[in-house]
């Protein structure tokens, strides 16, 4: 946890830059920071934590369940309040030209920000840089850092389900019938992951767009799953922040949550920062 407190460190230490959160998790050995600011802030917040990370990471010696890119996995800009989608792509592109430059981490695109079609969704770049795609800053491998993806998007909600039960298998299939991009339900990625610190497995979520698919309807979706299995939904895990709006879509269904509490709503935190008054 030093090494992630050291990463929190930079981002606090960069002037108009506020962290509102950071979430570890063991299995995965990965952690979140979301943070907000001005342009020029977040940029040298997020190069900033970068640079720790790089210097204090070592990707041949890291375990965890989770893909990885990189000991900086990935960067996303999010707009929030007046910010638009068009200037976090400029955003992701600066920052990812100075974490090369700097840094000299090679950097793929992604999303609204990606120069490639194919690197549209993060989850092909995860696949095709195993298949040798070169990146859009730099070139090769870091030897100890490895590569980092640099986008911009919307907000995700970013949601395990853990199930009672040690069967990963029955996870992967529960996470492949609902996802979209196995016929599922739109706006869902998802995987199947084991936890061995907790003698369970979960379906990792990400929800990227809850406007279209609210939580609960993926919720209902896996309990329906794991019903027809026999296996017990043991509770749903937030990692990172939520916006108001997609709990509030969700309103008076019971999601079971492990974590949720009012710090890590995102309006909630943004209004307890000195950011709030100049917004």
């Amino acid at each position: 946890m030093g090494i992630v407190s050291s990463i929190a460190g930079a981002v606090q230490a960069t002037p108009g830059a506020f962290l509102l959160d950071k979430t570890s998790d063991p299995d995965h050995n990965r952690s979140v920071l979301t943070f907000v600011g001005g342009p020029k802030a977040v940029a040298d917040a997020a190069v900033a934590a970068a640079r720790v990370a790089v210097e204090r990471i070592d990707l041949t010696k890291h375990t965890g369940v989770h893909p990885r890119l990189g000991a900086v996995d990935v960067i996303p800009f999010i707009p929030v309040d007046d910010a638009t989608l068009a200037g976090c792509k400029s955003l992701a592109r600066a920052v990812g030209a100075r974490i090369w430059q700097e840094l000299r981490v090679p950097v793929y695109l992604y999303e609204a920000a990606a120069l490639r079609p194919e690197c549209e969704r993060l989850e092909n770049v995860r696949r095709l840089v195993s298949k040798g795609l070169a990146p859009d800053f730099g070139e090769g491998r870091h030897p100890t850092a490895g590569v980092t993806a640099v986008g911009a998007r919307k907000f995700l909600v970013a949601w395990n389900i853990n199930l009672r039960t040690t069967d990963v298998a029955a996870a992967r299939e529960i996470a492949r019938a609902i996802r979209e991009s196995s016929g599922g339900l739109p706006a869902v990625k998802a995987i199947g992951l084991p936890l061995e610190s907790r003698g369970q497995v979960q379906v990792s979520i990400n929800l990227v767009d809850f406007e279209r698919t609210p939580l609960y309807v993926v919720f209902d979706e896996v309990l329906r799953h794991c019903g027809e299995r026999g296996i017990e939904i043991a509770g749903s895990e937030l990692i990172g922040m939520i916006p108001a709006a997609a709990l509030e879509a969700s309103r008076g269904h019971d999601l079971r949550w492990e974590n949720l509490r009012p710090e890590l709503v995102l309006e909630n935190r943004i209004r307890e920062t000195p950011l709030c008054s100049t917004l």
